[in-house]
């Protein structure tokens, strides 16, 4: 039998599985944190609901920001379930046990990354879509201010590109967090923070959101973003003026991840949510809200529009070491006394 076979046999139980439990309680209620973009986090409240008849309170922050608020409630557990947003927070979380562990009956429909993300984690999280890191720049802006075309993350230390540059906060966002892990895991530690205290030189704004300064870039507010690859994709597919560049000497990428937070008031919901969400009917939303990330489950749709990931030279992304708390936190304190004090 072949895997697509086996999949939508297991799909179908699952399915059926879910429907009955929903019907059989259909008061309950999911409180669900959410990491992506707004559309796709309404959208998969609101579809996931109408689905299962489960009552869904939604709050949409960035992944920065839901671990911090996960940690601060953990004593009063307050969130059933944490979907998207980079997988670093996801598996810090886990470490600190914050999360739950869940082995879902939908993994054998998933790709291996997906998997071993759950495995790095004792099955406290799992891999849900992944994507490469990179920037995008507004051609308009670019012509209009006379500035080189670039096409490395060593071009945007140029002095030209000074206030012309935007990135999230790295203990806010994601996005940025992976940024600066991925510097010191490209450069080394001492020359990725020598980076990242140049490229500061040339940020005009650190944002509180990962996707926010690709955002500005569409809107002309802004030069360059650095982003993931496909929010900068998106942006170009909504008809705005941007190019997504790969960076030249290779970059890091992400798993967006999916965890149930331990001590979740509903937890036969969250645990519903859980495999809902990792079927390829789920994942598939995507599709609807221009969200370009490759998704996990083998069966689901990837855009011909998404960044084809085998045509970046992506570096050997340690998430077992850079989602460890003790990393990610003296990396954020580092940045936050040797690079976010410097003069601009």
């Amino acid at each position: 039998m072949n895997i697509n076979t086996t999949s939508r046999i297991t799909f179908g139980a699952t399915a059926l599985a879910l429907m009955t439990a929903a019907n059989a309680a259909s008061a309950d209620k999911l409180t669900f944190y959410c990491s992506a973009q707004e559309e796709w986090c309404q959208l998969m409240a609101n579809s996931f609901q109408d689905t299962t008849g489960i009552e869904v309170a939604m709050t949409r922050k960035s992944s920065g920001e839901t671990f911090a608020q996960i940690k601060a409630e953990s004593s009063n557990p307050r969130g059933d379930v944490w979907w998207g947003g980079t997988g670093d927070p996801h598996l810090q979380a886990a470490e600190e046990g914050l999360t739950a562990e869940y082995i879902s009956p939908m993994r054998d429909q998933l790709h291996p990354w997906a998997i071993s993300q759950a495995e790095s984690a004792d099955n406290k999280t799992i891999g849900i879509y992944s994507g490469a890191l990179g920037f995008g720049y507004n051609t308009d802006l670019l012509a209009a201010n006379d500035l080189p075309t670039p096409a490395c993350w060593e071009d945007l230390l140029k002095p030209e590109f000074k206030g012309h540059v935007q990135m999230a906060n790295p203990n806010s966002s994601g996005t940025a967090y992976t940024t600066l892990a991925t510097m010191v895991q490209l450069f080394g530690e001492d020359e990725g923070f020598e980076y990242m205290a140049g490229l500061h030189a040339n940020i005009n704004q650190y944002t509180k959101s990962g996707s926010a300064p690709i955002k500005a870039a569409g809107r002309g507010e802004n030069t360059i973003g650095i982003v993931f690859l496909h929010d900068a994709v998106a942006q170009a597919v909504s008809g705005f003026p941007i190019v997504p560049v790969a960076p030249c000497e290779g970059t890091g990428y992400e798993i967006g991840s999916m965890s149930i937070i331990d001590g979740a008031r509903n937890m036969e919901s969250a645990q519903a949510f859980y495999d809902w969400a990792l079927s390829a009917e789920a994942q598939n939303l995507a599709l609807e809200v221009n969200a370009f990330q490759v998704p996990s489950n083998m069966n689901a749709e990837t855009s011909p529009s998404a960044p084809d990931m085998s045509q970046i030279t992506l570096i050997d992304y340690d998430f077992r070491t850079y989602g460890s708390s003790d990393t990610r936190q003296r990396l954020l304190q580092k940045w936050d006394e040797e690079v976010s004090i410097l003069p601009q």
